[in-house]
């Protein structure tokens, strides 16, 4: 009798609870199989160029699989960074923006969680690295802060372009996914040396909380991601806002009975 209850009330309408948990159980998915390829995939401190492919894969094929899984719920946006471009765009109101951003992180923290204790079950024992994102020397490619902060705020710029721009009216709505996805692949190429490639402060956050014991250095260097793809992601949006890569027609709101926006990581509302 309960459990039908409670079917019964996400069964009704388009709510925030609903989006709440789409959101929650997208970035949770992000963050296991994405840094989980990272590190069980043995991504290693000079990665050959196949172990970056496939670490770029895991990301941007989960978020293709979300997009299509989940996106007609929430939008998919499952990273803060996201939110924001489409808050800043004007697709979304401040109140969604505030509960997407919550379950986006308890989502990411989730999914570090699972991962440490899937790792922490391993024989011979494991790094305590959960794919935390990072800069310097002994990381990765050992770029520099500036380097990090530049990569981080184009790469986000880029792939909000690519995300508020494949959800508008006139797109290739069917395609929305894979465009987001391949995009956000295309970007991991680019950088996953630089930084780990974050993009999202969630998949960034997650793991430097969990792992923080055994590396604290990512902890300490996690503001660099939150504020990076922050600054990227709004300036995309604004471009979208004042109508400078706006189509000449609204998208019309997700989740409504009538919309055709496509399954993509954005949940747009008609410009006023």
């Amino acid at each position: 009798m309960v459990w039908h209850g409670i079917m019964e009330y996400f069964s009704r309408g388009d709510t925030i609870m609903k989006k709440a948990i789409a959101e929650f159980i997208g970035t949770f998915a992000l963050v296991l199989v994405g840094c989980g390829a990272a590190v069980i995939g043995g991504l290693g401190s000079e990665p050959i160029a196949i172990e970056i492919f496939g670490v770029a894969a895991a990301f941007g094929l989960t978020v293709v699989a979300m997009a299509y899984g989940i996106g007609q719920v929430s939008g998919c946006h499952i990273n803060p960074a996201v939110s924001l471009g489409v808050l800043a765009a004007g697709r979304m109101t401040t109140s969604d923006f505030i509960t997407y951003v919550i379950a986006q992180v308890l989502g990411a923290i989730a999914g570090a969680v699972v991962l440490y204790l899937v790792l922490s079950g391993k024989a011979s024992g494991w790094t305590g690295s959960l794919a935390q994102n990072g800069w310097g020397p002994g990381y990765l490619g050992e770029y520099n802060l500036a380097s990090a902060f530049i990569y981080e705020v184009i790469g986000t710029f880029l792939f909000l372009v690519c995300i508020l721009g494949v959800t508008q009216r006139g797109a290739p709505v069917g395609l929305a996914g894979l465009a987001i996805g391949l995009t956000l692949i295309a970007i991991h190429l680019w950088g996953l040396n630089i930084t780990g490639t974050s993009l999202n402060p969630a998949r960034s956050l997650g793991p430097a909380l969990i792992g923080a014991a055994t590396n604290p250095t990512a902890l300490g260097q996690v503001w660099l991601f939150i504020l990076a793809p922050l600054i990227g992601a709004g300036a995309a949006g604004y471009l979208f806002k004042s109508g400078i890569l706006a189509a000449d027609e609204v998208v019309p709101e997700r989740g409504g009975q009538k919309s055709d926006v496509p399954p993509a990581a954005a949940a747009p509302r008609k410009r006023r």
